[in-house]
């Protein structure tokens, strides 16, 4: 399978985000507190999260656009939309083997419907169940983008902060009490650092992940928080998007030493803001055929 405009170049990229009095991702198995290393005690958000807010910020701005749904989403069935990809291909899961019988070049043309109709598909992959369970090798498809947990630059002391609950549930409970106490788990301030890939090799291979995709996930990571504000996670904003680029698909650099080039160090005791932070992009001696760009 190849696909004539899937990006001819490989990215490595480093996203900055703050996170001021709220919880950037909270842990279920540990009553929601931030997540946290108990090791070392730096913050954690994971790779799910910061995918989520990039699928929710392309869904905003490309709504009912033609190539743009989202396959993960919110309290939606997937089998849904396998079944409208097999519907759209001739096929039923009822009889889906004749079908596949019929025509042996069905997993393909799947599997270019999913890529083609899905921006989420085409850029992080996805594990079509349905599909798998029909016995399609097009049930797996591996996406080009990919990202690491997001770590805080310092270790984090994550606060609970009492609150009063005034919004009584039943009549009962109005006539016996006033309000009740609760809990709210905050960071006061932390600088997260996240690190991300971009194959040009699986984009021409896999999902066709093409040079408007890639310049929609650069918005989309810019501006994952925007359409995302809430009282639980505070104040949240991406303060740098660092990319480098390679002039060949399989890259000129090993990431890690481009990702080292990007460095944040605290100003203050205990920072509290951004500018406790001095952010640093070594752009001097690059590795030949490798250029960088600090996009926020």
């Amino acid at each position: 399978m190849s696909f004539e405009n899937a990006i001819q170049h490989r990215y490595d990229f480093v996203v900055l985000f703050e996170v001021e009095n709220g919880n950037p991702n909270g842990d279920p198995d540990a009553g929601n507190m931030p997540r946290i290393d108990p090791e070392t005690g730096y913050g954690l958000v994971s790779d799910v999260c910061l995918k989520r807010k990039i699928r929710n910020y392309v869904a905003a701005r490309k709504e009912g656009e033609p190539g743009y749904g989202i396959y993960i989403q919110e309290r939606e069935a997937l089998n849904i939309l396998d079944r409208k990809a097999l519907a759209a291909n001739g096929a039923e899961e009822k009889n889906i083997k004749d079908k596949k019988k019929e025509n042996e070049g069905l997993d393909e043309k799947l599997r270019n419907y999913m890529c083609g109709n899905y921006f989420d598909i085409r850029t992080f992959g996805a594990v079509m169940t349905t599909f798998v369970k029909a016995y399609f090798n097009c049930g797996q498809v591996r996406g080009p983008v990919q990202l690491t947990f997001a770590r805080s630059i310092d270790p984090i002391v994550p606060q609970e902060i009492s609150i009063t609950r005034v919004a009584i549930t039943t009549e009962d409970d109005a006539e016996k009490k006033k309000g009740e106490m609760g809990r709210k788990h905050i960071v006061p301030y932390a600088l997260y650092r996240a690190e991300g890939f971009v194959s040009a090799n699986l984009a021409q291979k896999s999902t066709g992940f093409s040079e408007d995709d890639l310049a929609l996930l650069w918005q989309a990571v810019a501006n994952m928080f925007e359409d995302d504000h809430s009282a639980a996670r505070g104040r949240m904003a991406v303060r740098e998007l660092v990319v480098f680029e390679h002039e060949s698909i399989f890259g000129n650099a090993p990431s890690h030493q481009l990702f080292d080039r990007v460095r944040a160090e605290k100003t203050a005791p205990v920072p509290r803001q951004y500018s406790d932070y001095t952010v640093t992009v070594d752009d001097r001696d690059l590795p030949d055929g490798v250029s960088v760009v600090r996009k926020v």
